[in-house]
């Protein structure tokens, strides 16, 4: 299990065994690079022993608070465990930071395992009559052999190919699940008790919102904190720069709260239309950061592809993009980089916030006449616009509830064309769906907007943008931190109304609340996003390799091989209705099976 996962901590290997347990750790060393520091980490009195993923940003002020305790290293592990010593599970509600960890009570034969408030580190679990096996990776649990229905879960697919992700609870293999984001369990005597100790809804901060420029004060010093906070290393600590608003929000706080130089790094591409290497270099120049331009052609990407491919412990019909760029950070010796992953969650920096809210004036325009309502509809369904059909089923429908709306705006393949491809049980609502319908009370309490981010969290970044952040950034060995994940800052802006909220300009609640650390060349720029010609490439460069994994994935028994073929000979044709993500999610869906040994 350890070997599987070599790759998520190099510095070190080291286990732990008792009478019920085998505990193994793989470090990748950042505080206290000492080998006293070293995981598995058993307290002074030999009770406790801890495994432990992730970062504690404010373990020294909880250090402070156990001065009774005698610490023998000056690692966030000693502290976290210290912690837990002296206040049990209710010690979680004190840690600021992302981690998933377990702790082995020797005298009591309880074992706890936590994972962090948003999801940020991953947490998989096996668990039948004779045995629990938990890991960071899906991958790393199959490798401990203990897994007897190696299968794949057939609605968890329906939803990878609905969302382009496995979400809560599921995994791709039918009998490993995740550990629920926000949650602990205790296992006993062959009892598993999960408690959920955080959500994103029920956390309502003090403060008076009708003062608005008190809000922007308070958002720019959560933020600080949070930059501030996640410098915290003993090794070398840079940030990604793409020039954007996020991650030049991200690097101008570094240089405001750190006496040293920021060391940023830009991704440049010789096509401009792909190309931010501009905006990054007056942000790099106004801050007057350590700053490296990483030059990478179309052809390392191609020549990267297996890698990534490879690197992926599970399916993500975007996770190729963030391996290739954390490989080039992490070759330019960088171990730790700031991100600015989440600022568009959190400041409506998605079209859907604002096409939500403006679905919710129309249905209050229209809900009075269902024939109305019908009749737009049905002019949106005449248009070829992808967006527009989702807005015509939205209008027909009797709901604008986010439970309801989200997961249409968010779906890849539909339902329907979901059968025409693949003989995949379809009489189970999504996890995304279920997960947002769990929370439907709560979330009708929050603002249009915060409804969306929270959904965003729920679905989409939690199941595919931190999944990838975390599982290609670590097959490189590069730890990647997200000041805009920071729970403090989360649940205040989640609190905040509409009317202060609603972007006049994009992120302007963002960008305002830094003021004037953002040029305005950077603030009104067009948005690029982090896009490449992959519809092209498929066609070209890359078509051998998707006819081979087509092929294969054909002969699988849930999937309709004739029709699957037919859609791809539609895009090769260059049909505008076969998006190369529905073909693509395929293509790494099949390569990870065969990849994984995954039965049919």
């Amino acid at each position: 299990m350890c070997y599987a996962m070599a790759h998520r901590g190099p510095d070190a290997q080291s286990f732990f065994n008792d009478d019920k347990i085998s505990l193994g750790h793989r470090r990748l060393s950042i505080i206290d690079l000492s080998e006293t520091a070293n995981q598995p980490f058993t307290d002074v009195s030999g009770r406790y022993t801890i495994i432990f993923n992730g970062e504690i940003f404010n373990f020294s002020e909880i250090r402070k608070e156990i001065p009774e305790y005698p610490f023998r290293t000056n690692s966030d592990t000693e502290v976290l465990l210290a912690a837990f010593v002296k206040w049990g599970p209710s010690c979680i509600a004190r840690f600021k930071g992302f981690f998933a960890f377990a702790v082995w009570d020797k005298q009591e034969k309880n074992l706890f395992i936590f994972r962090d408030r948003l999801g940020v580190k991953p947490l998989y679990y096996y668990v039948d009559n004779e045995v629990f096996c938990f890991a960071s990776e899906v991958r790393a649990v199959l490798a401990s052999g203990l897994v007897t229905n190696v299968q794949l879960d057939k609605y968890a697919t329906v939803d990878y190919l609905s969302f382009q992700s496995f979400g809560y609870p599921d995994s791709p293999v039918s009998s490993i699940k995740q550990l629920e984001a926000g949650s602990y369990i205790v296992i006993n005597d062959g009892k598993i008790e999960k408690t959920v100790y955080w959500t994103l809804v029920k956390n309502r901060p003090s403060f008076d919102f009708s003062d608005e420029n008190a809000v922007k004060g308070h958002i720019r010093e959560l933020l600080r904190d949070s930059v501030e906070r996640r410098l915290i290393s003993d090794v070398p600590v840079g940030a990604f720069l793409s020039g954007g608003i996020d991650s030049s929000t991200v690097v101008g706080l570094m240089a405001e709260v750190s006496s040293a130089k920021p060391a940023t790094f830009n991704i440049s591409f010789s096509d401009p239309a792909y190309d931010e290497a501009k905006y990054a270099r007056i942000i790099a120049k106004k801050f007057d950061t350590h700053h490296t331009t990483i030059n990478l052609k179309p052809e390392v990407f191609l020549e990267e592809l297996e890698n990534g491919l490879n690197a992926m412990d599970v399916p993500s019909a975007d996770g190729i993009n963030t391996f290739v760029v954390s490989k080039a950070i992490r070759n330019a010796g960088i171990t730790v980089a700031l991100s600015g992953v989440g600022g568009d969650e959190l400041f409506a920096g998605y079209p859907f916030f604002k096409q939500y809210t403006d679905l919710h004036k129309w249905r209050n325009l229209f809900g009075h006449s269902a024939l109305f309502r019908k009749g737009v509809a049905g002019i949106l369904h005449q248009t070829k616009s992808v967006r527009n059909h989702r807005l015509a089923e939205l209008l027909s429908g009797n709901s604008v509830a986010i439970d309801r709306v989200y997961p249409v705006f968010r779906r890849i393949l539909s339902s329907d064309f979901i059968e025409v491809l693949t003989s995949l049980p379809m009489d189970r609502i999504s996890g995304t769906e279920a997960n947002l319908r769990r929370y439907a009370g709560e979330l009708e309490k929050l603002p249009l907007l915060s409804q969306v981010s929270v959904a965003e969290y729920l679905g989409y970044t939690q199941q595919t943008l931190l999944k990838d952040t975390d599982q290609m950034s670590m097959a490189v060995s590069l730890e990647v931190r997200e000041p805009f994940f920071d729970h403090d800052l989360i649940e205040f802006v989640l609190a905040i109304p509409d009317h202060i909220k609603n972007p006049k300009f994009p992120k302007s609640l963002l960008v305002e609340s830094v003021s004037p650390l953002l040029p305005g060349e950077i603030v009104h720029r067009k948005k690029q996003g982090f896009l490449f010609p992959w519809d092209v490439w498929m066609r070209n460069e890359l078509r051998s390799f998707c006819e081979k994994q087509i092929l294969i994935l054909s002969q699988r028994d849930f999937i309709h091989g004739k029709e699957l073929q037919a859609y791809w000979k539609r895009f090769l044709k260059g049909d505008p209705a076969v998006r190369w993500t529905e073909i693509w999610m395929f293509i790494v869906l099949g390569y990870w099976l065969e990849r994984n040994h995954i039965d049919h």
